[in-house]
């Protein structure tokens, strides 16, 4: 009897995205009324920065070609707008500022990579509360969060991070810390004064 295996080729390829962590108020505010609704995200509650995608590049590779791509990316601010509902998810839906547009395209040049079905125009940034909710339950979960307000509704992103699904939880590859952005009438310092 022999067996026969997928090839390297045909084997499933991981699931990678670029997301921003919320700070801590957020995140665990969002976990306790995960946990309190018995509802589910994809992973830990974060910003998708671009969607899940999957690329023929190895992942030292793919660190590698993130870094070249969000070379010189300031910390933004992201504006939480309020909630929101698609079928089968509730989500905090948060502002789409020109930084985070551009940002998003950015990481669209990512290559060779895949490209989901909300990213480029369909792009909606969001921080998602609850992930395949059946439609009877929609209604019912609504009510129970539709009045509720986040502990906060800016926060500064400083960081980006790659991660990749493995066996249905989100990891994290690399952290990309961003700069600070400049202070208006403050000169920026110069290549020599940067700490090593």
């Amino acid at each position: 009897m022999s067996l026969f295996l997928p090839a390297l080729d045909d084997a499933p390829r991981p699931l990678y995205s670029i997301v921003a962590w919320p700070p801590e108020a957020l995140d665990s505010w969002l976990r306790r009324l995960q946990d309190r609704l018995n509802v589910r995200g994809f992973g830990l509650p974060h910003l998708n920065i671009r969607a899940p995608f999957q690329t023929t590049l190895r992942s030292a590779d793919l660190v590698d070609v993130c870094r070249d791509v969000l070379r010189g990316q300031q910390a933004f601010d992201v504006q939480v707008r309020g909630w929101k509902q698609l079928p089968g998810v509730i989500f905090l839906e948060c502002e789409l500022s020109p930084a985070l547009r551009a940002l998003h395209d950015r990481t669209l040049t990512i290559e060779p990579s895949s490209r989901a079905r909300y990213d480029g125009p369909e792009y909606r940034p969001h921080l998602t509360l609850a992930l395949g909710v059946l439609p009877w339950a929609e209604p019912i979960l609504w009510e129970q969060i539709r009045d509720l307000t986040p502990p906060l509704t800016q926060f500064r992103v400083e960081a980006l991070s790659l991660t990749k699904e493995h066996r249905g939880e989100v990891q994290e590859l690399h952290t990309f810390p961003l700069l600070d952005p400049p202070v208006p009438g403050v000169d920026a310092p110069s290549a020599e004064s940067a700490p090593s």
